[in-house]
């Protein structure tokens, strides 16, 4: 079914670009390499060579706090972090595209009379996976807790499970996050196993994991997070996937 896009959420490590961009593309290739041969029967032939991905976007500039176009930008320029893409929405399901990626580009202000813009481009460092969020960005969690098992299916050797970790915000006194992917063979999750764990975190940024290419048989999958501090809050999304 054809959609409008207007509400596209995007992730990038630790900040959350949706309010800040008007236009989000993920691109994703192979290239093409020949092998064209005498017994090819005057046909070109072809396999996939490298792939990679790319995200570009653009919007409306701001500055003057860490969760803002600006400070984002330069903070992570050059450097490596998880960025998730869904375009439409960011709920508990919702379509995500998730990879690890180098902010490698930034470009801001223009003409005169402009509304400020900037313009940005990541480029993967691992491949473009498609899959869904876990846990969503909108809700502020205060203690330990589970979210929501997802179906996302066995995983055949030689796949992996992605997971891509945007934490928003943290505040409190010594606050600290501890996020886990738990997986299971049903949806109730009554017997999960511990799938990849993210480092504790205790300000805003972003982890990204996958596990080795063994198979899994689990099908349902879910976020797990222990949470420490006095008075913590923590926003944070999670988007998971096999590729």
């Amino acid at each position: 079914m054809s959609m409008v896009l207007t509400n596209v959420r995007a992730f990038a490590v630790g900040a959350d670009l949706t309010g800040a961009s008007n236009k989000v593309e993920v691109s994703g290739e192979v290239e093409e390499k020949e092998t064209t041969n005498y017994a090819s029967a005057g046909w070109k032939e072809r396999i996939g060579g490298l792939g990679s991905a790319e995200i570009a976007s653009e919007g409306f500039w701001e500055a003057g706090d860490p969760g803002l176009i600006d400070d984002a930008s330069w903070v992570q320029l050059g450097g490596v972090g998880p960025w998730t893409i869904c375009p439409d929405t960011a709920a508990v399901g919702s379509l995500a595209y998730l990879t690890r990626a180098l902010r490698s580009n930034y470009q801001l202000l223009g003409a005169v009379g402009d509304v400020a813009p900037w313009t940005g481009t990541a480029k993967s460092s691992w491949p473009l996976v498609r899959g869904q969020i876990a846990h969503p960005p909108g809700t502020a969690r205060t203690a330990t807790g589970t979210g929501t098992a997802l179906n996302l299916g066995a995983i055949p050797a030689g796949k992996r499970l992605y997971a891509a970790l945007h934490v928003l915000s943290a505040a409190g006194t010594a606050p600290s996050l501890t996020v886990s992917i738990e997986s299971d063979d049903a949806a109730g999750m009554s017997s999960p196993t511990t799938r990849l764990s993210f480092d504790a975190a205790t300000a805003a940024g972003g982890q990204a994991l996958r596990t080795d290419a063994a198979a899994i048989t689990d099908t349902h999958y879910r976020v797990a997070w222990a949470i420490s501090g006095t008075t913590p809050s923590f926003m944070f999304a999670v988007s998971l996937g096999i590729r």
